[in-house]
């Protein structure tokens, strides 16, 4: 188990998006109910949602995803730990009358979708900055006062603006991409969030399917809502310069009797106690493979060699970190 400031989860968890949105054709409910129940039958206990989670993102289908996992769980909500994330427009706070009142009314929809009293953790999806992020920070102070959040996150940031919400109201946790193609945050994130109790909660920690070894350059990602067409290192020539780091997991999966992915999420666990990976599918047999990721143990000796033969290979292929609403790379950080 690891700790998310003041919220216990399992060392991974479980990002259910996929059963809604951005892995192609979406499983039918009882199918993705079935796999959540699964994930928790196996002891997975932290869970992974957001209100644009729907078909195609269609603004029709909100919440989509937050419904089925809130049936999923509802027989065992006091034992899990529920994780959403709102989006603010920009005109919405004048709209309101405050940014309070508009993440209120959105936390209130979500409650209702997920159908629960609160929610475990709750996540600003993108900085916007046309709403001020200490109002937004204040608004959560608020609603963790209420007891209708237990704790609050962003997610896609850099060290700027996880400091200046960090004065306003603690953060439980961080959710940005990190995995062994994307590692940018190792640089500051990391070490900010571990000096501070903040917990780290990677997205795509298996690179969206790259690091299992499964993805070829033939590999069919031309549905009309797969995100892996947009992903850099699923292109068919990242896909063949990044073939040493596969051939790299690929020797220490066979020597611990593990497969790819379960190599590359072990790496991360080993690497950071305040790491809790949340791997995204829509297969049952792929979600129960990762999470016994946390039975894969390296020893130090292995860990380090592994982590040294990574920093020694060249990544082609970046999507990076920081995603901020209107603003531009020079614009980062301000107010």
């Amino acid at each position: 188990m690891r700790k998310l400031r003041d919220l216990t989860v399992s060392d991974i968890g479980m990002g259910c998006m996929g059963f809604s949105h951005g892995y192609g054709d979406i499983p039918d409910e009882a199918y993705s109910i079935e796999a959540i129940r699964k994930a928790y039958d196996f002891g997975c206990t932290f869970y992974d949602t957001a209100e644009a989670y729907g078909p195609n993102l269609f603004p029709e289908f909100r919440g989509h995803n937050e419904r089925i996992v809130g049936k999923a769980l509802k027989d065992v909500r006091k034992d899990v730990v529920l994780a959403t994330k709102l989006h603010i427009a920009a005109e919405e706070p004048a709209q309101d009358g405050s940014v309070y009142a508009t993440v209120k009314r959105h936390l209130l929809a979500s409650l209702e979708r997920l159908g629960t009293d609160w929610v475990d953790l709750y996540y600003l999806h993108r900085v916007n900055l046309a709403v001020p992020l200490e109002d937004v920070a204040g608004a959560m102070g608020r609603l963790i006062d209420e007891g209708l959040i237990r704790g609050w996150g962003l997610s896609q940031v850099d060290v700027d603006i996880i400091d200046r919400a960090q004065a306003i109201t603690p953060l439980s946790a961080i959710q940005n991409i990190y995995s062994m193609v994307e590692r940018g945050i190792e640089a500051e994130v990391i070490p900010y969030c571990l000096a501070h109790s903040i917990g780290v909660v990677p997205f795509s920690p298996i690179a969206s399917g790259f690091l299992s070894g499964k993805v070829t350059a033939s590999t069919d990602f031309s549905h009309s809502d797969d995100v892996r067409k947009f992903v850099p290192q699923l292109r068919q020539e990242n896909i063949d310069a990044n073939r040493p780091i596969l051939d790299l997991i690929g020797r220490y999966a066979e020597k611990k009797q593990a497969t790819n992915a379960q190599i590359s999420l072990a790496w991360m666990l080993h690497k950071y106690p305040n790491v809790v990976p949340i791997p995204g599918s829509k297969n049952q047999g792929r979600i129960l493979e990762n999470l016994g990721a946390w039975s894969v143990s390296l020893t130090d000796e292995e860990f380090e060699a592994l982590d040294a033969a990574l920093d020694a290979i060249p990544v082609h292929g970046h999507r990076g970190f920081v995603q901020v609403e209107g603003a531009k790379m020079s614009d980062w950080g301000k107010k």
